[in-house]
């Protein structure tokens, strides 16, 4: 279903405030250095309530090697916060509101004082292939033609794929965002959709390399094509770690 433009309002309330909740995620750790991962997502659950924030599951919060999996939800027996750690936050939500669409945003931590070059050489990666992806979205756009979600995904995956981790971006490039859950219908950014993405439509795009029984980076980021064949990006694109 296409978006009306007080959709894409209610969507772009939506992120402004999951964007600021990540902002108090990051000092919530870094006031609480005993914090361990499932109390953080509940941190983010009662925050979620105060900003009336909907959902329907819990959002992923990983430190150090669960990182490394593409959905990981803590429980009671998970990782405590501490020095060198990485931390991957992935949160979803949507405004009380008929008809608001979700609203999925997921970036990278690192709570202490030397980012590892490991780190800093995988993020850079996944950040370029996300920007790769853009910038192939947009060019194809501005010769009149909608790419189809293979394509926008191939561009980002050669990409990962050029730098030796292709084996290691396990999951599709991007989604639909739905209005029930963050995972819409339709075309997703993916290699098994040829069909072409559609106008004012809301998708993510977040490539990720996951190296198992290391660490695993992911960044995401939320956007549709308007009316006049623009690219509207709703999120920030996140440059760096969120330092603690």
């Amino acid at each position: 279903m296409k978006l009306t433009y007080q959709q894409i309002k209610y969507h772009i309330e939506a992120v402004k405030i999951l964007e600021k909740i990540i902002q108090e995620i990051f000092d919530y750790i870094k006031n609480n250095r005993v914090a361990n991962e499932y109390e953080t997502a509940r941190f983010i659950l009662r925050k979620f309530k105060e900003y009336k924030i909907k959902i329907d599951h819990p959002p992923i919060v990983a430190f150090r090697e669960n990182t490394q999996y593409v959905h990981y939800y803590p429980s009671q027996y998970c990782l405590k916060i501490k020095p060198e750690s990485l931390i991957m936050i992935d949160l979803w939500g949507r405004i009380n509101k008929n008809g608001a669409p979700f609203a999925d945003i997921t970036v990278m931590g690192y709570f202490g004082k030397n980012i590892p070059t490991g780190f800093l050489k995988v993020f850079n990666i996944v950040k370029n292939a996300r920007d790769k992806a853009v910038g192939y979205l947009k060019k194809e756009l501005k010769k009149g033609k909608m790419p189809t979600g293979f394509q926008v995904d191939k561009a980002a995956r050669d990409y990962i794929k050029e730098k030796g981790f292709g084996d290691n971006f396990l999951h599709g490039l991007g989604h639909p965002l739905g209005f029930t859950n963050p995972h819409g219908a339709g075309v997703r950014l993916s290699p098994k959709f040829k069909k072409p993405l559609s106008k004012m439509i809301g998708y993510t795009i977040e490539p990720g390399i996951y190296l198992k029984n290391k660490f695993g980076i992911r960044s995401e980021i939320d956007f549709y094509i308007d009316e006049r064949n623009k690219v509207v990006i709703t999120t920030k694109a996140q440059r760096e770690f969120f330092k603690i």
